[in-house]
């Protein structure tokens, strides 16, 4: 297993992902709870930054990011202002946006799809979903109020529910009841929805004609 996850990073990353999904709940809900949501992020940004060095993308950019996210991080924790906030989500953001990029790149470059290329295929949608929720927190800390749900509606949501919200409107299932509540949320939602309806129709088909070409093997006569 251990040999396995150290030949394809994106399982690696699509798996601790999957595992922050299932531990976020308890993680941000007490002090301590938010030191280790912190020091997860900080391993995922190191796992996405080992991605991010398969593609051709710049790695030195990607990990000047990550290293402005950790800083951010910091001081917004030293220092809590809704500022600080904002600038270390649109900088986390930022982050992997750019590492979503670099996974696309590394997918489609070639006419071949590897293990590792799946596997990224569900991996560059987490990122993405991740993305998007930054931004959610970014647009709430700068516009108090912009989205609301059933409980505690005018309160501010939690990053559980806001990636909640993302992954939903990502994958296009409309099932969250976090609602956008300002024009600029509203839009932010919409623009996620229409990346999430062209990732599956562009990136994913793409990797699935090319598995089915192998499959069937060279045109007869060739």
């Amino acid at each position: 297993m251990i040999d396995f996850l150290r030949r394809t990073p994106s399982a690696t990353l699509l798996l601790t992902q999957l595992i922050g999904v299932v531990l976020y709940p308890w993680m941000e809900s007490s002090p301590r709870g938010h030191a280790l949501l912190t020091g997860f992020g900080v391993l995922v940004l190191g796992l996405a930054l080992r991605v991010v060095s398969r593609s051709p993308w710049l790695t030195w950019l990607a990990a000047l990011l990550a290293i402005a996210v950790v800083v951010l991080n910091i001081f917004s924790r030293i220092t809590p202002h809704p500022a600080l906030t904002a600038a270390t989500a649109g900088m986390e953001a930022a982050f992997y946006f750019y590492a979503t990029g670099s996974l696309i790149t590394y997918m489609v470059r070639d006419h071949v799809a590897t293990t590792d290329e799946f596997y990224a295929a569900g991996a560059t949608f987490t990122l993405l979903a991740w993305a998007f929720a930054y931004l959610y927190v970014m647009c709430q800390a700068l516009i108090p109020g912009s989205f609301s749900a059933p409980v505690n509606p005018e309160g501010a949501r939690t990053w559980m529910e806001l990636l909640f919200l993302s992954v939903a409107v990502l994958s296009s299932v409309g099932l969250s009841d976090i609602l956008p509540a300002t024009p600029v949320a509203r839009s932010l939602v919409m623009l996620e929805s229409f990346a999430g309806i062209l990732y599956i129709a562009l990136v994913v088909s793409y990797l699935i004609s090319l598995n089915a070409a192998a499959r069937r093997g060279p045109p007869h006569g060739n």
